[in-house]
């Protein structure tokens, strides 16, 4: 049986606990072994964390303490695949260059907050994302500074409208990445709970995590 462990914390406006409740009955279906964890100690239980095939992260805003940071990035260099979304995981700890570099971006704004915007499916013979078409949501497009080495998925255009010097920019939603033999994937998709209640925004984060944990 796979093993799943699944955190949760942080700014609470993200709805981390909810947000990850989304997924637990999902990965029970798929035949994992499923831990949900309100504390990141756990990183730091080595044993633990060689013996997880799949880690999803939904902390927003927090702190992660070198020890934790440090069991976590060795667990996905090891092997161990991570997942997440949002400010979930590439908003998650701000003084962590290591950990962002490992998750290939860092949110830096979501101009106009709640707005509506087109997804747009860019490399569709994956399977992250294969047989869906572009689709809409009404959320946060997020703005983020992103490593040029992500394998990316799917786009998103940015109107102008609320910061008009960026104005048609191209930035990535969806993209996957390795460190070292661990897999990493990533949504920019899910402010909140309700978020997952769009088809595609569910499947394809359900989809990557299946590609994460192999």
């Amino acid at each position: 049986m796979k093993s799943a462990l699944l955190v949760w914390g942080g700014w609470d406006g993200h709805e981390p606990k909810a947000c990850i409740e989304r997924f637990v009955p999902f990965l029970e279906h798929e035949g994992y072994e499923v831990e949900v964890s309100d504390t990141m100690h756990v990183y730091t239980d080595e044993a633990k964390m060689m013996r997880q095939d799949l880690v999803v992260l939904c902390v927003t805003m927090g702190e992660i303490t070198p020890e934790q940071e440090a069991g976590l990035l060795e667990a996905v260099k090891s092997g161990v695949g991570i997942a997440g979304w949002h400010g979930g995981m590439c908003d998650s700890f701000r003084m962590n260059c290591a950990y962002q570099f490992m998750t290939g971006g860092q949110f830096v704004d979501h101009p106009g907050g709640i707005i509506d915007y087109d997804v747009n499916i860019v490399k569709k013979d994956d399977p992250i994302v294969a047989g869906l078409n572009d689709f809409s949501v009404t959320s946060e497009q997020y703005y983020m500074h992103v490593d040029p080495s992500n394998e990316v998925l799917a786009t998103t255009t940015v109107s102008g409208e609320h910061i008009p010097w960026v104005e048609g920019c191209v930035m990535p939603v969806i993209w996957k990445r390795p460190w070292g033999e661990g897999r990493v994937f990533y949504s920019a998709l899910g402010h909140v709970a309700a978020d997952f209640d769009v088809p595609e925004v569910f499947e394809i984060m359900k989809r990557g995590m299946l590609w994460a944990s192999r």
